[in-house]
């Protein structure tokens, strides 16, 4: 039994000596095999940037500014006549047609006058009437010298005199009758009524007392203020053929709301005033917007007097004009600048000045030429001077253009 358990003894110490010997052998080989490998490649890789080229094409554009919606027409309601409203007929805030009844000026005095002045025409009718068939009478008796001349003379005098009290008469009728229909005021326009100033019993005078204010309100007008800087340089650039418009006065305004939301109709220009204003350097424009009732209650028109809106002015259209996608346009603390890749692959760093959007692009004025090669995607990778492994960028749609072109494709509207 002791000679079994030293055999096993002695047999696990050499199977230990040989595991031991085995592994440092293994290790010595790895550890030649390292130190034999020598590295192929100790440059970094070629960064991989995408571009795309300068290209010029004609676009749209279209200057925005801030503008004040205003009536068409504020139509003041004054009385003709002074006396004593008897009756208001409208509902202050509502529209209003051209002839509808507003105030009742208590008339009773009125055609008292009036009926007093077609008795007085009717009595200078008479007068020359007699008149005239009294001149009728004496003309013969005075070829048979039965009269005198002058009694001829006072018949054809009173025969003048009749026509002219007549002449007088008819007009105090006029007058009388021109007061009497006066009494009832009616609406000269279409619009909406403001708030009345006089109600029932109240003395008023006549054309000097404002009674109340009709605000027409379809079309409508929305005033909006031009910069100096932007007329010259909008001259400037029409001088050196940048920017093609049609007349003056065919451009179009598209309005957007302070919630965001745009007006369906276009309005035109129709009026620039002559100078600009000293005390903001800024020339009045005016566009003429259609603006129908068309709100969630009836009577109601889609805007109102006195909105503050945004007024984009469509019309201009600049030819040659240089776009790049806003990712490519990085700042800096000199101002904007891009990565061209010159002719040896190489990040070049160009300064720009990029003056407006439009829509997802910038326009560049100046900084860059057709044809270059502009980085779009891959900044992080280059500095200036390194050499580049360009692809040509492939701009991403975004999810609301891909639910559109869906919803196209479906024949969605």
């Amino acid at each position: 039994m002791d000679q079994t358990i030293q055999w096993l003894t002695a047999l696990t110490t050499r199977v230990e000596h040989t595991v031991a010997g085995v592994s440092i052998g293994l290790f010595l080989v790895l550890l030649a095999g390292c130190a034999e490998k020598t590295p192929t490649n100790s440059s970094p890789p070629v960064p991989q940037v995408g571009v795309i080229t300068v290209t010029a094409r004609a676009v749209e554009d279209e200057a925005e500014f801030i503008g004040q919606t205003e009536a068409f027409r504020p139509v003041e309601i004054r009385s003709q006549v002074s006396g004593i409203i008897k009756q208001v007929y409208f509902t202050e805030g509502r529209n209003v047609k051209k002839g509808d009844r507003l105030y009742l000026i208590d008339p009773v005095p009125f055609k008292a006058i009036y009926l007093s002045s077609k008795a007085k025409v009717a009595e200078a009718q008479a007068r020359l009437t007699q008149a005239k068939q009294d001149l009728a009478r004496v003309k013969p008796l005075l070829e048979k010298q039965a009269v005198s001349k002058k009694n001829v003379d006072d018949a054809e005098a009173e025969v003048l005199a009749a026509r002219a009290a007549l002449e007088a008469a008819q007009n105090d009728l006029v007058k009388a009758k021109f007061d009497l229909d006066n009494t009832l005021i009616s609406a000269p326009v279409n619009g909406r009524i403001g708030r009345s100033h006089f109600y029932e019993g109240r003395l008023i005078s006549a054309q000097t007392t404002l009674l109340a204010t009709i605000d027409q309100l379809d079309p409508m007008y929305v005033n909006v203020s031009v910069p100096e800087s932007y007329l010259l340089r909008r001259r400037r650039e029409l001088a050196e053929l940048k920017v093609q418009r049609p007349d003056l006065f065919q451009l179009r305004g598209v309005m957007t709301f302070s919630d965001g939301s745009v007006y369906p109709e276009e309005g035109v220009l129709d009026f620039a005033d002559v100078a600009l204003r000293p005390e903001t350097g800024t020339l009045q424009g005016r566009f003429t917007f259609p603006n129908p009732e068309g709100g969630k209650e009836p009577g109601q028109s889609y805007f109102y007097p006195g909105q503050f809106v945004k007024i984009r002015i469509k019309g201009y259209i600049r030819t040659d004009a240089i776009l790049i996608p806003q990712r490519a346009v990085q700042q800096g603390t000199s101002g904007s600048f891009v990565y061209v890749i010159d002719e040896e692959e190489k990040a070049e760093l160009r300064p720009i000045y990029a003056s407006a959007w439009h829509n997802h692009e910038w326009l560049i004025e100046s900084g860059l030429h057709v044809g270059e090669r502009v980085v779009v995607d891959g900044f992080h990778r280059i500095l200036p001077g390194t050499r580049v492994n360009i692809i040509q960028y492939q701009q991403e749609k975004t999810s609301f253009l891909i639910h559109a072109e869906e919803l196209i494709a479906h024949n969605v509207p």
